[in-house]
């Protein structure tokens, strides 16, 4: 099928966990990088940089660990972005091939939550930055931002996809000229660019953030390419993946490393973004907070509409669900609900914490991308029954001991070396002085358990099992209802 037809379902999305019928797949490979682009170029992003600064590590090695921090955990996300056009699913429900139909709440709950978080902390710096240029309070900003939101995500993939593009254009101009003047007008403290001053529990943790949010996009990626004909290929569909994402992030973590260079332990994202860009021209500051509302506008609305995937994922694992417009419709109001619930009460203490909050989200995400990862691509090799995902008692069974294993095993070699400040530092951790190196233990670990307990799979059987069921299955997809 050619990537050039574009038939298209007028109005609101109905489509949600289903599967996407092959007469129905639309749109061009390369959306994918201004959508992941620009997912990366709003200010939360901004904020992941902040960490190493305010540990006390300098500004050259900074800027080098989240450069690695950001190649590394891309490579992740990417992969998994590449499983959508060739099965024509949302990413959670390709959970239940390795943890079961029932099994995959395990990850669904913490998937969930994760939504919920990122989107607590993007609302309340979007009111921040709007309360700040157009006055109003915090608060009704943040209840007009989530009302935004929720309207993006009901209406669905293809305005979002659109939306990106819009603000990646213009991003480029705003923030480019943002960019140049925090190059050429700030000035930072003597040794900031010292590679001698090498520190490894900064480093280390700067490193650490910076991957683990990277890989956070994995739950989200092939929600944005299902829709995709399978003919896009993998290589290209992680490529245009890697490289938007990766260039988003890079360019925003780095100028928060700068900025915080620049105002020391003075820092505070809002108001140093409106100085910073002030010190361009008087009252740059409030255009490009202005714009930085947008950018987190439209992230908000892509946490909803994931989160709503999850949450009728979850649901259906107890009750089958046929997927329709109302069901996305009730599943995105939960999820607008608890967020700005969350928004509305959440003290500076939670922003202060998102620096935990991401290192936890690592620590959940890191085995689930290992098992699904390598399921993917070293045991099934991309072939998966997709009408038996659907099905309680299909061949991926309630509960796959072999997924859960791996995750659980995983996730608890990486406790002793988690450090997650004033939370939790474990015995490893405390041995290499606070350094965290979670990362690379638990994603080699559950990988090769998992390997090595699917040894059994019988890969040729579960094609054949496809195959028939392929009619049928676009067959379902046609009239809007599960396999």
């Amino acid at each position: 099928m050619s990537t050039s037809a574009e038939p298209r379902v007028s109005g609101l999305e109905v489509r949600s966990i289903d599967y996407v019928p092959l007469d129905e797949r639309h749109g061009k490979l390369w959306h994918l990088g201004p959508l992941w682009f620009m997912s990366n170029a709003q200010i939360a992003t901004l904020a992941v940089g902040l960490i190493s600064i305010t540990e006390g590590g300098n500004l050259i090695w900074s800027l080098l660990a989240i450069v690695a921090g950001t190649l590394i955990g891309t490579f992740f996300m990417a992969f998994h972005s590449a499983q959508g056009p060739q099965l024509g699913l949302p990413q959670m429900i390709q959970s239940r091939p390795q943890f079961g139909y029932v099994g995959a709440l395990l990850v669904w709950l913490f998937a969930y939550v994760q939504y919920a978080g990122f989107n607590v902390f993007n609302t309340i710096l979007a009111g921040q930055a709007l309360n700040t240029t157009i006055h109003g309070g915090v608060k009704l900003w943040v209840v007009v931002v989530t009302a935004i939101g929720l309207v993006v995500a009901l209406v669905g993939y293809d305005v979002i996809h659109k939306a990106e593009r819009f603000l990646t254009y213009t991003f480029l101009v705003v923030f480019g000229i943002f960019t140049v003047g925090v190059l050429v007008t700030l000035h930072y403290p003597a040794g900031s660019f010292d590679l001698g001053d090498f520190k490894a529990t900064p480093f280390l943790a700067q490193f650490g953030v910076v991957a683990g949010y990277q890989i956070s996009w994995a739950i989200y990626v092939s929600d944005y390419s299902r829709y995709l004909p399978p003919d896009v290929t993998v290589r290209k569909t992680f490529y245009w993946t890697y490289f938007g994402s990766a260039l988003g992030g890079i360019w925003l973590m780095v100028l928060g490393t700068l900025l915080a260079g620049w105002a020391g332990a003075g820092f505070d994202t809002i108001p140093s973004i409106n100085a910073a860009g002030d010190k361009v021209f008087d009252g740059f500051g409030a255009i490009v907070l202005l714009f930085s509302a947008l950018g987190l506008i439209s992230v908000t609305a892509l946490n909803m509409y994931g989160g709503s995937l999850t949450l009728i994922s979850a649901i259906d694992s107890f009750k089958r669900v046929r997927p329709t417009l109302g069901v996305r419709l009730v599943t995105l109001l939960v999820t607008a609900a608890l967020s700005l619930i969350g928004a509305l009460a959440a003290t500076s203490n939670f922003l202060t914490n998102f620096n935990n909050f991401l290192l936890l989200v690592l620590y959940l995400f890191i085995p689930w991308t290992s098992v699904n990862l390598m399921d993917y691509y070293v045991v099934r090799r991309g072939h998966y029954a997709i009408a038996e995902i659907f099905k309680p008692n299909g061949i991926y069974g309630r509960w796959g001991w072999q997924g859960i294993i791996s995750y659980l095993v995983g996730f608890a070699v990486m406790i002793p070396f988690f450090s997650v400040g004033t939370l939790y530092v474990g015995p490893a951790a405390k041995a290499l002085d606070g350094a965290d190196i979670s990362l690379f233990v638990g994603l080699p670990v559950s990988a090769l358990l998992y390997w090595w307990l699917t040894r059994s799979i019988d890969v040729e059987e579960e094609t054949r099992i496809a195959e028939a069921e392929a009619a049928a299955l676009e067959q379902a997809a046609h009239e809007h209802r599960e396999p």
